[in-house]
């Protein structure tokens, strides 16, 4: 870790002075308020808002993930009252839901009659069944654009809609602790988080070896107290036999009471030698320390350089998808400008075509009865041609005729008058 707390090595020396005090005096408890504190800071982030534009997208994606999945968890609710929210829904959205309703009775129809027996039929119902989630998929999601479009409704259907299955709750507040631990964790820089996990790990370390040391000073307190019991009861005893015989053991007293005294000098010496081993064995510590934050601090400093670097390059990256970007919508809008100019020249393109076929049908029409006419004129003209020629021909048939009838009456006449010719 770059960065350790001087102030908890600071308190577990003192620890270590008051345990290794005489026994009699007791053990005093460590200050944990300071450590609980460090701690909390530690734990803490760093920042309280987001700095960069990839977290606040990274937030803003989750939390319309959010509003999504309210939205799409009340939809089951709204089919069920279709009838009472038509009004406040309007036509278009009533009608999607009318759909996406009629999608999902087919898809439970279909499941219902799935059959695995026959594989034939049984694979075109896999893809029936394909299709119709992605019917579905595409119906939700037009459904919720429709709704997004509209924030005063998804409000309104909020607090008019009377709950969602308890599944999608859970799935719902499970996506909102998501949320809450990526919006902790993006607060959070990689470096803190690393410091963290060291700290941690040092904290959990320090605590495994100061409960050894405080079990073995525990024990080798409990074997002070018994040797102290033990010895008060042999003094306790010489007193008692001092009473009877106080002038026969005053010296063999005196001898007891200076070897205990002796013993206690030398407990005393290997004690403060001890104290003095662990306070050499701290100022190493701390020495170690000092080189390993001077050390850190350069990584450090190099990983931050890294960073800002990184951080320029991103910025640059951006500038230019911002730059891509909005020349891609310029040149978008011009040709969605020009699509709505031709297509406005195909609308009245097409009205004057109407406009022709309507006027060429006209003429048609007329050109179709002048010509009946003229079959129908032809027609009479040829009868009465026909008419006309057997007319003549029977007229000329008719003076024919006449003519021959008075050749022969003037023939027979003449034969009369002159028989003998």
């Amino acid at each position: 870790m770059a960065t350790e707390n001087p102030t908890v090595l600071q308190g577990s020396s003192q620890d270590m002075k008051q345990r290794n005090k005489p026994v009699i005096k007791g053990i005093q408890t460590p200050k944990k308020e300071v450590i609980r504190l460090d701690s909390i800071r530690m734990l803490d982030p760093s920042r309280s808002k987001l700095d960069t534009h990839e977290t606040q997208r990274i937030i803003s994606v989750l939390d319309e993930m959010i509003v999504k999945l309210e939205l799409s968890s009340l939809i089951p609710c709204i089919i069920d009252s279709l009838d009472s929210f038509a009004d406040m829904l309007g036509p278009e959205i009533t009608n999607d839901l009318i759909e996406h309703q009629k999608l999902s009775s087919e898809r439970e129809h279909l499941l219902s009659s799935f059959q695995e027996e026959d594989s034939s039929r049984a694979e075109e119902q896999r893809d029936c069944l394909c299709l119709l989630e992605q019917h579905l998929k595409s119906s939700v999601r037009n459904i919720l654009r429709l709704l997004l479009a509209n924030p005063s409704l998804c409000q309104a259907l909020k607090y008019e809609v009377c709950g969602r299955w308890s599944s999608a709750e859970a799935f719902i507040k499970a996506f909102r602790e998501f949320r809450n631990f990526m919006h902790e964790r993006l607060l959070t820089s990689p470096l803190e988080e690393k410091e963290k996990i060291q700290f941690m790990e040092d904290i959990s370390l320090r605590i495994k070896k100061n409960t050894e040391t405080l079990t073995a000073l525990k024990a080798e307190l409990a074997a002070t107290i018994q040797s102290r019991d033990e010895k008060d009861n042999v003094i306790k005893d010489l007193k008692n036999s001092l009473q009877d015989v106080a002038n026969n053991y005053k010296i063999s007293v005196l001898q007891i009471r200076q070897e205990g005294e002796n013993q206690q000098k030398e407990e005393l010496r290997a004690s403060q030698a001890r104290c003095a081993r662990l306070q050499e064995d701290i100022q190493q510590l701390r020495a170690q320390l000092c080189t390993l934050v001077l050390e850190h601090r350069e990584s450090e400093l190099a990983l931050r350089k890294k960073k800002c670097k990184v951080e320029m390059e991103i910025e640059k990256w951006i500038q230019k998808y911002d730059a891509d970007m909005g020349e891609k919508q310029a040149e978008y809008e011009e040709l969605y400008a020009l699509y709505s100019e031709e297509k406005a020249q195909v609308s009245l393109l097409q009205e004057k075509h109407a406009v022709l076929i309507q006027e060429y049908s006209q003429i048609e029409e007329e050109r179709r009865i002048c010509q009946k006419k003229k079959e129908r004129d032809l027609e009479e003209l040829t009868t009465m041609t026909l008419a006309a020629t057997r007319i003549q021909a029977f007229w000329r048939g008719y003076l024919v005729r006449l003519l021959f009838k008075s050749k022969r009456k003037k023939k027979k006449k003449g034969g009369g008058k002159n028989p003998n010719k």
